[in-house]
């Protein structure tokens, strides 16, 4: 059994750094010299380390400690479209080593690239130019418009998600998890009724192209100095789906205040250069050959999928094994946040008949 250890910080490391040291040292080019580890700060859902062993550095990227829903915290899955799109229009951290051996840290783990860049958790992006702030958000739609315009096909990804409807399958699959974490009528009660909403209407649609599941800003990773993407970080939830809900959980920062994953309500975008919704919508629809435009079933959906998300990172911590000390906390504000603006969606567009 792993024993925790911390790191320089005194952050928790939640498995064993001496055993997985005399692992690195069975693997070729992976330095020499004792083993520093130090935890990343957000991460609460896949927890993430850097490692460095002499002039050898990677991050490792693992499942949390515990008890896991099936198919979640797939870093099998995010270990394919990494080794996969390596090379591609759309820019990964390099794939380095895949480990199923869980006596080595207590999960399944990989090994990637250690990018060296910035990465930006306000939407408002602190300290930018209007200038420098259009041409990052140019970057981030441009980024997402390249993922969903890749060949899954020629990729070899065409069986990378399940066969039939796409919303059909997910309002499943998190409509369960939901259920499973729900603690009453009265635990959030905006998010039931989301659910009910989404159910009634269940779109058709043939348009399918690889997802990122969670294209946030703060999952990008930026050149040092220029505004142009060099890694597109955390492809846990990826599947073969509608790009639109995608693009939906992008621009849920357009309504989600600066406290809720660092949103954008009540800031004055013109005056800091950042484009209106509509505007970022239409130049994303322009570079993604987008056929289909955003509806409010899209934007809900996405609202949705954000709350039971955050619903989960406070279920596991208030479980213990939360990757942060406050994950619980955290994690019910902005399932809370994310439920309450869907529902608000439906209700501002009269959609809720």
């Amino acid at each position: 059994m792993s024993q925790p250890s911390v790191d320089e910080s005194g952050r928790e490391i939640d498995f064993d750094v001496a055993r997985l040291e005399d692992y690195l040292r069975g693997l070729p080019d992976t330095g020499s010299g004792a083993l520093q580890v130090r935890r990343t700060e957000g991460g609460m859902s896949n927890p993430t380390y850097f490692l460095r062993r002499g002039d050898w550095q990677a991050v490792l990227r693992k499942q949390p400690a515990g008890e896991l829903a099936p198919s979640a915290h797939a870093i099998d899955r995010e270990w394919r479209v990494l080794s996969t799109l390596h090379g591609t229009a759309v820019p990964v951290p390099r794939a380095l080593h895949y480990c199923h051996d869980r006596t080595v840290v207590g999960t399944p783990f990989y090994l990637m690239e250690w990018l060296q860049g910035r990465v930006f958790l306000e939407y408002t992006l602190p300290g930018m130019s209007p200038q420098q702030r259009g041409a990052i958000y140019e970057a981030m739609l441009a980024t997402m418009a390249a993922i969903h315009r890749l060949d899954i096909q020629a990729l070899g990804l065409s069986d990378y998600g399940r066969p039939g409807n796409y919303f059909a399958r997910q309002l499943k699959r998190w409509s369960e998890q939901w259920f499973k974490f729900r603690k009453g009528d009265q635990d959030n009660p905006a998010l039931d009724q989301v659910v009910a909403w989404l159910s009634e209407r269940v779109p058709e649609s043939e348009l399918q192209a690889l997802c990122h599941g969670d294209l946030r800003i703060g999952n990008l990773m930026f050149h040092p100095t220029e505004p142009r993407v060099i890694g597109v970080l955390d492809w846990e939830l990826s599947t073969l789906g509608h790009p639109l809900v995608d693009v939906a959980f992008n621009t849920q920062a357009w309504r989600m205040g600066p406290d809720e994953n660092g949103g954008l309500e009540g800031a004055p975008l013109a005056e800091l250069g950042i484009p209106d919704e509509a505007s970022y919508l239409e130049r994303y629809y322009q570079l993604a050959g987008s056929t289909e435009r955003m509806t409010t079933f899209h934007q809900v959906f996405a609202m949705f999928r954000g709350a039971v998300g955050s619903a989960g990172v406070a279920a596991r911590g208030e479980a213990g094994n939360g990757f942060l000390p406050d994950a619980a906390r955290i994690g019910r504000k902005l399932a809370l946040a994310y439920a309450g603006r869907g529902l608000a969606l439906i209700r501002e567009r009269g959609e809720d008949t």
